[in-house]
């Protein structure tokens, strides 16, 4: 592993100047996002101050977790409306246009994402590597007959909870990865390699906590890319990126000005 000297930021226009000369000698630079860029958009992240885990009314363990949901798929589905089911009332936030209009522009050649709100692909974004899979499809555990994203919503809207599958009986379960589950291989295997060949990787709202996921940044690494992270929260590669900021939207509203 390539070990790059910690900077201590202010968000200054020095710094700041820093990122800009990173990007655009970058020639290849990737971004990685999680939670915290979907907060523009009114989406809840899990371990920030308003998070998933801070709600003393849910259990956030049990949401996401295979075997609670196998159990209980109407836990999952009650709790989960806001998070997955209103996206079609979500707009893409400050970080998702940002990061397509980057990529318009030849500077961010691609972005893996731990999230699942489908708000990258809504905001323009080409290359889009779904690291915890898609809710645009659900599938019956038994049958495995295949239902669309608005299909679950309709019956949601309408108070079946949980949807079943009208053609066998069967749980129906969204196409994301639960805890309890292995990573879909394809995306993990795409998502490594772009790290691997990225000579710069933007780390976005995450606090690389969740495994295998948050390994990702390692491989650029160790390629001997160079590593920027922008979290509000300390994540366990800080010491080894060569820029480290606190505040997104600081951040990304001096790209719109400056690139």
């Amino acid at each position: 592993m390539v070990v790059l000297q910690k900077s201590e930021n202010s968000g200054d226009n020095e710094a700041m100047r820093e990122l800009i000369d990173l990007l655009t000698t970058s020639r290849n630079c990737v971004a990685f996002t999680g939670a915290g860029v979907s907060t523009f958009s009114g989406i809840r992240d899990f371990r920030g101050e308003d998070g998933i885990y801070r709600d003393e009314e849910i259990d956030a363990d049990r949401i996401f977790d295979l075997h609670a949901f196998l159990a209980d798929p109407g836990y999952y589905y009650t709790h989960s409306r806001d998070i997955i089911y209103g996206l079609d009332d979500r707009t893409p936030g400050l970080v998702h246009n940002e990061l397509a209009r980057l990529e318009g522009g030849g500077i961010i050649h691609g972005v893996i994402t731990q999230n699942i709100d489908l708000l990258h692909q809504k905001a323009g974004s080409q290359r889009v590597i779904e690291l915890h899979g898609s809710p645009s499809l659900h599938r019956c555990l038994d049958c495995d007959r295949t239902y669309s994203y608005e299909t679950i919503c309709e019956r949601l809207r309408a108070g079946d909870i949980p949807p079943l599958c009208p053609a066998c009986g069967g749980i129906i379960k969204p196409d994301i990865t639960f805890f309890g589950e292995a990573l879909p291989q394809s995306a993990l295997q795409q998502a490594s390699q772009l790290a691997f060949e990225a000579d710069c990787l933007l780390v976005c709202g995450s606090t690389l906590i969740v495994q295998p996921a948050a390994s990702i940044p390692l491989y650029t690494l160790e390629s001997g890319g160079k590593l920027v992270i922008v979290n509000n929260m300390p994540t366990p590669l800080d010491a080894y990126a060569a820029l480290r900021y606190d505040d997104l939207s600081e951040v990304f509203t001096f790209l719109s000005q400056a690139l």
